[in-house]
């Protein structure tokens, strides 16, 4: 009976194996270099990269059942037509607020999404976390504000030479102080308005920034596995959120999405009124 369990336990090794198969690639620079030319919404793309793969039937949230398409051996299967009407519906709105002239905060702190989201949201010259959320990033904006604009200042001395000054004691502390806040805050530090909308990659992980958006009325796009609950987001990509191969597809398609906005910014700035 034993050896018959941990049969069982081997069909989640689909997505199991394309998670180990993205962490022995470097994920840092992805969307550095990539061509968007050839990207089209496309189900077998989907079907080839597991955006499919639930998880096991038992971990299903009862939010996400119409877009169980099945369970095969145990697991959630989520239905790819669902998952690209659905995806479709996320980047227009993505769309819509980049052509605002206004930011997404892409957000991705678990370890198979955080240097994917990185490189999505420098490729598009957008703010992100991709460490642990801090709590009264948006709702409490005013003081978050307050340390970025001392970062970014402090590194601007830094650039000069303004530092030289002090002894190298104090100049130990001043870095100490820039580097923590770096890491902790580096990918808002240009951010000084509350964004237009998040893309969170994984919605458990990053609950905290999806309640926070909701307090501040900011809208959420995320991607929703089959263990999510959806109620407090407005645009979901249902998909499999732990395979670097479907995270990279689905961040595709919104990188491709938030530069074909931004050029068509540039070619038609906005008017102010």
């Amino acid at each position: 009976m034993k050896s018959e369990k941990k049969k069982d336990v081997s069909v989640l090794e689909p997505k199991e194996m394309a998670v180990k198969l993205g962490e022995t690639v470097e994920n840092g620079g992805y969307f550095a270099d990539f061509d968007f030319t050839s990207l089209t919404l496309n189900l077998d793309e989907m079907f080839k990269n597991g955006v499919h793969f639930g998880h096991s039937k038992s971990r299903k949230n009862p939010q996400m059942d119409e877009y169980i398409y099945g369970t095969r051996n145990g697991v959630s299967i989520i239905d790819l037509e669902k998952t690209a009407v659905r995806l479709k519906e996320a980047l227009d709105f993505i769309s819509s607020v980049v052509s605002e002239g206004k930011e997404i905060l892409f957000v991705g702190t678990k370890k198979q999404a955080k240097n994917l989201v990185t490189s999505a949201a420098k490729r598009c010259e957008m703010p992100y976390v991709n460490e642990r959320w801090l709590g009264g990033t948006f709702t409490n904006f005013s003081v978050i504000s307050t340390r970025t604009k001392f970062l970014r200042e402090g590194q601007e001395k830094l650039k000069k030479g303004e530092f030289s000054q002090y002894t190298k004691f104090e100049q130990s502390k001043i870095m100490e102080e820039l580097s923590r806040l770096e890491l902790r805050m580096g990918g808002i530090k240009n951010m000084t308005t509350l964004p237009g909308a998040i893309f969170v990659v994984g919605a458990i992980e990053d609950v905290l920034a999806i309640k926070e958006a909701k307090v501040k009325n900011i809208p959420v796009v995320a991607v929703a596995d089959s263990n999510v609950d959806i109620r407090e987001m407005d645009y979901i990509i249902p998909g499999n959120d732990d395979a670097v191969s479907s995270i990279k597809l689905i961040l595709s398609h919104v990188v491709k999405t938030v530069l074909e906005a931004k050029a068509k910014v540039a070619k038609n700035p906005i008017k102010e009124k």
